[in-house]
């Protein structure tokens, strides 16, 4: 009988070496046929699926398992080689009973674990490697399943270890050594990341190795370094991954010019990444291109109408300085209008609509926003100082004060809202409080000057943060 392991998470499992057959198949009960006619039976089921007769070998098992269905060889073989074609929920539960049958088998419980994992059920997953690794250490494939499964529930360090005890029994696996890497390092534990890269032959000619030591770098603080791995990693692979964490790279150190051009090319190559879209319109943004990177973000919003981080970056570009109005800022307000949820988005679009327009309808729609902002997020200073300026749009000056002084309030640098607060005191014969607001307002003037600044550190945190 040939010797069959069961591959990684992402393959397919293969069939468990068993023992001798005439250790195995002993039963205490009293069964319709022999031993030795099971014997043969089971024999006949593995020698139709050696030659591919996966049909005649799934009748001769299922058979077998209808007449003796706690036989932990039938149970394991038959669902093994149902999840070999596919029908990975018809296999769970005889891969179930087999681990039931043998508890103490370190690769039935890795094969129910990788069938688990195929149907996407990730805790009992982790579990059943957990027990695996537990029944023997030495079992490399369920410690590289288990260290992927730890990287799938965002625990690095864990997964880290894992590999490493993997990689203890195959210390010439590339492949592992990288897989070791990556955990290492988003469990920043660097030096131990760099002595393991260090080992890996032909580094130079390996985009993921390359990818790696770029990451190493810029955790370690070295953007040239950094930069130079990425690029080469591009070199060797211009896959779109490659060329994301170079742009990212890119972003990250307000290289605004040279991102362009590579997310500019990549986007151009990737056309469904949106991604890439996205660091494109940072970049664009970064470089006081505003009204070419609106149209970026709007067609992202539009493509994923519900996506907050989209409306949250088209909001800060309708609302940079723009030498005309952005037609694509309707993305902008359509999503507020659905989304009546989202303060900060209603506040950029009701800001948006009132810098570009000066007509009625648009005040209205604006004040509508603001309303469900402020049911939303009554905290929410923009919200409070937007208000105001529509009820001062319509000369309403009494009215626009306690929204102001309350945008004051939440945000006390806000020069804008002391502006125009200064002027509502005036409009109401309150002349020394607006003397005192306006004085407010120009000691805030430098942090108001600021405000595209931390827009700029906004938008690009938003944009290097998107993961694979």
């Amino acid at each position: 009988m040939k010797k069959r392991l069961y591959k990684l998470l992402c393959g397919l499992l293969s069939v468990l070496l068993f023992g001798p057959w005439s250790g195995i198949l002993v039963c205490q009960a009293a069964h319709t046929a022999t031993q030795s006619e099971m014997e043969r039976e089971f024999q006949a089921a593995m020698a139709a699926e050696d030659a591919g007769d996966i049909a005649k070998a799934e009748a001769l098992l299922s058979a077998l398992h209808n007449e003796h269905p706690e036989i932990f060889a039938v149970n394991e073989s038959l669902g093994l080689l149902l999840v070999s074609r596919g029908d990975v929920s018809g296999a769970l539960p005889l891969l179930a009973a087999a681990v039931r049958e043998e508890p103490g088998s370190d690769v039935a419980h890795a094969n129910l674990g990788a069938a688990y994992y195929q149907l996407h059920r990730s805790p009992l997953a982790l579990s059943e490697f957990e027990q695996a690794v537990r029944l023997n250490p030495r079992n490399v494939l369920a410690q590289e399943s288990l260290g992927r499964l730890y990287m799938e529930t965002n625990r690095p360090d864990e997964g880290a270890r894992a590999f490493l005890a993997a990689l203890q029994l195959k210390s010439e696996d590339s492949d592992l050594k990288l897989d070791c890497v990556t955990a290492m390092l988003a469990a920043n534990r660097l030096r131990e990341a760099q002595r393991i890269l260090s080992t890996i032959a032909g580094a130079e000619q390996s985009p993921r190795a390359q990818s790696l030591l770029g990451e190493l770098d810029e955790k370690e603080g070295n953007s040239a370094e950094a930069s130079l791995h990425f690029s080469r990693a591009v070199q060797l692979d211009p896959s779109e991954t490659n060329a994301w964490q170079l742009g990212c790279e890119l972003l990250k150190h307000w290289a605004f010019d040279a991102a362009q051009i590579e997310f500019h090319a990549a986007s151009y190559k990737f056309p469904d990444s949106k991604r890439l879209r996205l660091g494109l319109g940072a970049a664009l943004f970064g470089d006081a291109k505003y009204a070419e990177a609106i149209p970026v973000f709007a067609d992202l919003l539009r493509s994923d109408p519900d996506n907050a981080t989209y409306a949250n970056l088209l909001g800060i570009s309708c609302n940079a300085p723009l030498d005309a109005a952005s037609p694509r800022c309707s993305e902008l307000v359509r999503y507020a209008q659905s989304h009546p949820a989202d303060a900060k988005a209603a506040a950029y679009a009701a800001s948006s609509l009132l810098a570009q327009n000066d007509d009625e309808q648009s005040a209205e729609l604006a004040r509508k926003l603001l309303q469900g902002a402020l049911v939303a997020d009554p905290n929410l200073a923009e919200a409070q100082f937007e208000m105001g300026v529509v009820l001062q749009e319509g000369s309403d000056w009494k009215g626009s004060i306690p929204y102001l002084e309350r945008a004051v309030k939440l945000k006390p640098d806000f020069s804008q809202a002391h502006y125009h607060l200064a002027r509502a005191y005036w409009k109401t014969g309150r002349r020394q409080e607006g003397d005192a607001q306006m004085d407010l307002q120009k000691k805030s003037t430098y942090e108001e000057q600021e405000e595209l600044h931390r827009r700029l550190v906004e938008i690009t945190s938003l944009a290097v943060s998107v993961h694979p």
